[in-house]
């Protein structure tokens, strides 16, 4: 049973290739020596003027010149993507995702964070009497790893867990998706919540990179460094609730959501996905307009709102009530609880009651804590992945913006 802290966390929390197949050739054919084909379009091309007008000359035997060329290289090699599954532990409070880093690769369980922006992994620099079972990343036997010299860096999270070393620059692959030159940060400290959790072998950040904390010189996060190779500067968080769900990068895959992507627009000043919320909604209830400000993160377990908004919610639920042994909100756990609705634009993104409620805070299992707590003493909302699994939802960085749709639960 995970511990009150761990329920309460901004836990701080890939990518196999995506290959666009071209569509099976269809025709028909007659007895009479005539032949009639359907074109079937594919769906995942993308139109780029340069590579039609090379192709062009390369039929007809005319050399490229040197923009040209210059020009198709460029497209080329921005022709990335990537996809990988990621694996909730229990009761989902958080989802790993295989993330390979060094030559010969050496694969690690990583947890996926967009509200913190450093790639820090357990190491052969770890003490051992900080490891409990965790994969390390061991420098020396990589033969791509550099040590970059002098840098440092330490960073703590919401729950009061903490972890620190040194860096160096080494390949990291997210399913197929590689960046030769990655700060991977090594810990040499970590504190007793990391060392705990024997499945999690570190974070992968994916806030923006202004928030690094390797000193003296920033890096950039795994998501920036490969932004200028990918199809289109996006990726996606598609989580599940209880089973495993992906993370693509350079791409949306149209058969992972239903209707149409609602994009809102975020300030990245702070450095987080931050966006406003119009509103929301509690089961049938009308939907209430108000202007809620909070970040996407997926490294966050919990749903946190403001404390008025958690009363209005908790008011529809028999029984709840603030528990101050638990330090926040319980109810019984055979209560039916009421849908929350979010407002994204005009858009509404449904969180289902099954989701919110979180887990048993006692051994009989009658007493549960609620996936919806209040946000008081954080200056903001934060839509963790409570929320996050009840939709797709699109991290555009080449636009700086959301995207979120609704999909099958």
């Amino acid at each position: 049973m995970p511990s009150l802290a761990a329920l309460l966390a901004a836990t701080t929390l890939a990518a196999g290739g995506f290959a666009s197949a071209i569509p099976t050739r269809i025709g028909t054919t007659a007895n009479t020596g005539n032949a009639s084909l359907t074109q079937v379009r594919n769906p995942h091309y993308v139109r780029h003027g340069p590579i039609a007008l090379a192709k062009v000359y390369r039929k007809y035997g005319v050399p490229l010149s040197d923009d040209l060329q210059a020009a198709v290289n460029r497209i080329v090699q921005k022709r990335s993507t990537g996809s990988a599954t990621t694996t909730p532990e229990d009761y989902d409070v958080e989802y790993l995702t295989p993330v390979s880093i060094g030559t010969p690769a050496q694969v690690l369980n990583l947890d996926f964070d967009t509200g913190s922006s450093d790639l820090w992994v357990f190491s052969s620099e770890t003490p051992s009497s900080e490891v409990s079972g965790q994969a390390i990343y061991t420098p020396s036997k990589s033969t791509t790893a550099k040590k970059l010299s002098s840098a440092t860096w330490e960073i703590s999270y919401g729950d009061g867990s903490s972890s620190s070393g040194d860096v160096y620059l080494d390949k990291v692959t997210v399913g197929g998706l590689s960046v030769s030159s990655q700060a991977v940060e090594a810990a040499q400290k970590v504190s007793s919540e990391f060392t705990s959790d024997s499945a999690n072998d570190g974070l992968l950040g994916l806030a923006f990179s202004s928030i690094n904390t390797v000193s003296p010189t920033q890096q950039k996060t795994f998501f920036d460094n490969a932004k200028s190779s990918l199809t289109s500067p996006v990726f996606t968080a598609d989580l599940k609730a209880g089973k495993p769900g992906k993370y693509n990068f350079g791409y949306i895959d149209t058969a992972a959501y239903t209707g149409a992507i609602t994009y809102t627009t975020v300030d990245s000043s702070q450095g987080f996905w931050t966006f406003t919320s119009t509103g929301y909604g509690v089961g049938t209830a009308a939907f209430k307009s108000t202007s809620i400000s909070g970040i996407a993160d997926t490294g966050t377990t919990l749903l946190l709102l403001p404390s008025t908004v958690v009363t209005a919610y908790y008011k529809a639920v028999s029984g709840a009530k603030y528990d101050s042994s638990q330090g926040g909100y319980v109810f019984s756990c055979s209560a039916t609880l009421p849908n929350f609705v979010i407002g994204i634009g005009s858009a509404r993104i449904t969180v289902p009651g099954s989701y919110i409620n979180y887990a048993p805070v006692d051994s009989t299992g009658s007493s549960c804590f609620g996936g919806i707590q209040s946000d008081s003493g954080i200056g903001f909302a934060i839509y963790g992945d409570v929320a996050l699994k009840a939709a797709f939802v699109v991290f555009d960085g080449g636009n700086t913006r959301l995207g979120w749709a609704a999909k099958t639960l």
